[in-house]
């Protein structure tokens, strides 16, 4: 297979439902560089009609076939946003790497489904789009996630140094990086899930900016131990895990009547910290230096937490390292549609129960 050119770019849009991510990387060097970034936000129908596809409902197949369809616009749009920012034109890009939209996670069952229209996005940008990641790992009896370990591996590891990254979108996930040993990773639970959840239901807005509201309220040490008991939790890795397990459907089933909404998101934050931390401590024991990447980087009462309940660890985001935190799972993409236009195995065996390495993707041409 010839050589590809140096510049892929990547389309993130997470468990979070806020909007697409989108980079263009430059691969030319062993380290990646983000040569440019864009976002587009999800109109709110738009995150309204994706949140009811995660539970059975009226003629999903149509409304998840026009969702498709309008992700592929957004997709093509931020696509073109990080192209125009810095003069680049669509030629010059080897390919796009679209991990699309989550509403289904059932590796168990042997599938995940991720809305997407590959072929449309192809057509509507004039790139090669590379889509479909997780099912091929799943084909070969893994969890199809986490995917960005192997990346992480590549940008980030150290060999004197324990290192955890720590990715904290809608779930968290974390990547083990100790020297001697190999690379490992699994989801731990939630992350900003519940927490925007919760903050929608009350405040009216997204999320709960820089923890402020969580910040007011008061940790309530029986309902952490019913929404710790959460089965999820003690499972040993590897694993991952979506909205199926952690939604607002679950967590009203744990609360107590008359429980103040700020408490609950205290709670709800206490919730994500040591859910991360107890799986990180049981899985691949204190680290040296957590790297911390995704929305909850800029949540500082949970960062806060973090540094708490791990005194003997720096908690820093990944951005003291090159990496910025909000682009790294779209920077993650385009080296695996990378991966796949070359023929290289994007999946790490270790980390999502596959029976080995595989070569992740499907390509549509421009």
């Amino acid at each position: 297979m010839s050589t590809p050119g140096a510049l892929f770019a990547g389309l993130m849009s997470g468990t979070s439902l806020d909007g697409v991510d989108a980079v263009v990387a430059d691969f030319s060097t062993p380290h990646p560089r983000i040569v440019s970034s864009a976002f587009v936000a999800y109109p709110a129908a738009l995150r309204q009609d994706l949140l009811s596809l995660n539970a059975a409902g009226h003629d999903e197949l149509h409304r998840s076939a026009g969702i498709s369809v309008k992700l592929a616009h957004l997709y093509a749009q931020a696509t073109q946003d990080a192209l125009s920012n810095h003069g680049l034109t669509a030629d010059q890009i080897c390919a796009v790497g679209c991990h699309g939209q989550t509403v289904r996670h059932q590796p168990a069952l042997g599938y995940s489904l991720q809305l997407n229209h590959p072929a449309l996005l192809a057509e509507l940008t004039g790139i090669t789009v590379v889509a479909d990641f997780r099912n091929r790992d799943i084909a070969a009896g893994g969890q199809g996630a986490p995917l960005v370990p192997a990346f992480h591996d590549q940008i980030l590891r150290a060999a004197d140094e324990h290192r955890v990254v720590l990715n904290i979108g809608g779930i968290s996930n974390v990547t083990d990086l100790a020297p001697g040993r190999p690379t490992r990773g699994f989801d731990t639970g939630p992350g900003n899930m519940l927490l925007d959840a919760w903050a929608a239901r009350h405040l009216g807005t997204p999320f709960d900016a820089g923890g402020r509201w969580a910040a007011q309220g008061r940790l309530d040490a029986g309902l952490l131990a019913r929404l710790l008991d959460h089965p999820f939790l003690a499972l040993a890795a590897p694993k991952s895990c979506g909205r199926e397990e952690f939604n607002l459907d679950w967590l009203d089933t744990q609360l107590p009547t008359g429980l103040d909404a700020a408490d609950v998101q205290a709670t709800l934050l206490e919730l994500t910290a040591r859910s991360i931390v107890d799986a990180t401590l049981r899985e691949c024991g204190a680290p040296q230096r957590l790297l911390v990447c995704g929305g909850g980087v800029h949540n500082a009462t949970l960062m806060s937490r973090l540094g708490a309940l791990l005194p003997g660890s720096k908690v820093v985001s990944t951005a003291e390292f090159g990496v910025s935190p909000d682009y790294l799972e779209a920077l993650a993409f385009a080296w695996l549609a990378r991966c796949c236009i070359t023929g290289t195995s994007g999946n790490l065996p270790q980390v999502t129960g596959a029976r080995g390495p595989r070569v992740l993707g499907a390509i549509y041409p421009a």
